[in-house]
């Protein structure tokens, strides 16, 4: 697969198949997308990845603090701003819009989109799941290198038949998952990832979230 069919057909998938990816599959995976750019080669990633038992530990952890504290743990690290401004909020409103409507779950039933929200910390039934792991004294362009690195990995998936979801709402569940890990203070989970292999009969996976063109947010100078 060259890189732009990967670009172009890497999706978040919300529904995988329950067949295991072996642990040398996620390896191979990991040892390509540590050749993402980085500046200065800072290297600024960790990943913490979890099948089996071990991620269905982590699966109960999430659930039982987002029972206590359903409005989530993100801290200084919000996922979105507070007031996300147009035509920003637009996209992120449609996508959710599509995708409930391809789940055919209607907006006033909000019971069903919240449960479909909390799959998330299931992982969408993937069998692997990854964490990223960053140092809170990192600056701006590490988090920078971290994306990098992440798009890195879900590339290197998609070229092998391995779907991926990115998954920003780990973020809820940051100081479990801390916690959980032993993780010293100096470092906080970024995000997580879905691993897996998709269910090609799930609605849900033919999801395209629209792209603006490319005059939309690009200038051309001196050319």
């Amino acid at each position: 697969m060259d890189v732009d069919t990967a670009i172009k057909t890497r999706i978040s998938t919300r529904v995988f198949k329950p067949d295991p990816l072996p642990q040398a599959m996620v390896r191979e995976i990991l040892d390509v997308a540590r050749w993402a750019p980085s500046g200065g080669n800072v290297q600024p990633w960790k990943v913490i990845a979890v099948a089996g038992a071990v991620r269905q530990k982590v699966i109960d952890a999430a659930q039982a603090a987002l029972a206590a504290n359903p409005k989530g743990e993100e801290g200084d690290h919000p996922v979105y701003p507070a007031d996300l401004w147009a035509p920003h909020r637009d996209w992120r409103f449609k996508v959710g819009e599509d995708m409930y409507a391809l789940l055919g779950i209607p907006r006033e039933d909000k019971m069903a989109r919240f449960a479909h929200l909390a799959r998330n910390f299931q992982f969408f039934d993937a069998p692997v799941g990854l964490f990223f792991v960053i140092d809170k004294r990192m600056g701006h362009g590490q988090w920078a290198h971290m994306g990098m690195f992440m798009q890195s990995v879900a590339l290197a998936a998609q070229a092998r038949g391995v779907a991926s979801c990115m998954q920003e709402a780990w973020a809820r569940v940051r100081a479990t998952l801390a916690a959980h890990f032993a993780l010293p203070d100096t470092e906080m989970i970024y995000c997580g990832m879905a691993l897996g292999y998709a269910d090609p009969d799930a609605k849900v996976n033919t999801l395209r979230s629209d792209r603006a063109e490319v005059d939309t947010f690009a200038t051309f100078r001196g050319f």
